[in-house]
């Protein structure tokens, strides 16, 4: 019966299936990351652990090693999978992710262009707000790159349809238009400005993730030049974890502070001060 069907599907909810991602820690707080396959092991100093003792146990479980060591299993967030994924590229840290995501308000069904692709953290957190109504364009100017990036974002996203990945350089031009957004974490996003102008729909937003000052500088001159982008706004994200215990609350020894800037701006009419006030009125009303 339908109904029935659908309490086993509730059930399976909190279960570890064949094919799912299991993030094991150890008692001193060391992670490894497995996909779960039937009649595969997983190895490590502290002993082997059968995929097979995972499958169909709740997660949150714990599980021994043939060492004896406890592991706690759990399915890995967006923030444990770019932190433990296979890289050659310094990645976007969890805390800009988030920021990103609310700050360039990608939302559901939003069609987003993102420069480059790396290794695929901040595609992965962008398919994640599109949603399956939305659509993620993706230019990566290294075609040896594209292999890992991919192979990370089908392991989070093994059916990720609604994702183009396009090899070839974003500062010769941008072939999409109608875009609700273009997310950039390329070093010189400068040039990318006037592109950026004719791809976006009326009010689109362009975000920019830059490390240094002296490249926000330029992007913010650019944007200044051109004169369609408004609503220029830059922060940067500190995040500091803070240690708890029954005998003591402080912060932890170490943090992730810097990483990069944020700076968003709007696409808007141009703003021409030598035509008549009434005329500037009309555009802005219009």
């Amino acid at each position: 019966m339908p109904g029935e069907k659908n309490a086993k599907d509730d059930v399976k909810r909190g279960l570890f299936q064949e094919g799912d991602m299991a993030l094991l820690i150890d008692r001193k707080e060391r992670r490894n990351l497995i996909t779960l396959r039937r009649g595969d092991t997983f190895h490590s100093h502290t002993g082997m652990l059968p995929h097979d003792a995972l499958i169909d146990q709740p997660q949150g479980a714990w599980v021994r090693t043939s060492g004896g060591q406890r592991l706690l299993a759990v399915k890995p967030t967006l923030a444990d999978f770019v932190l433990e994924m296979p890289r050659r590229t310094q990645v976007v840290y969890p805390k800009d992710l988030g920021a990103i995501l609310l700050l360039g308000d990608v939302f559901p069904g939003a069609r987003v262009l993102e420069a480059g692709l790396g290794s695929g953290a901040l595609t992965i957190a962008l398919l994640r707000g599109v949603g399956a109504a939305g659509e993620v364009i993706s230019y990566e100017v290294r075609a040896e790159q594209v292999e890992q990036g991919m192979a990370n974002v089908k392991r989070f996203f093994p059916k990720a349809d609604n994702l183009t990945v396009k090899v070839g350089d974003i500062y010769q031009g941008i072939e999409e238009r109608d875009l609700d957004r273009i997310v950039l974490d390329v070093p010189e996003p400068w040039h990318v400005v006037p592109w950026a102008a004719s791809a976006l729909v009326p009010g689109g937003i362009l975000l920019s993730f830059l490390p240094t000052t002296l490249q926000l500088h330029h992007l913010a001159e650019a944007f200044m030049e051109d004169g369609r982008f408004h609503m220029v706004e830059t922060v940067e994200v500190l995040l500091r974890p803070w240690h708890v215990s029954q005998r003591s609350v402080r912060p932890d020894h170490r943090m992730v502070a810097h990483t990069g800037f944020i700076t968003t701006a709007r696409l808007c009419l141009p703003h021409r001060p030598s035509e008549p006030a009434e005329i500037q009125l009309q555009e802005e009303e219009t």
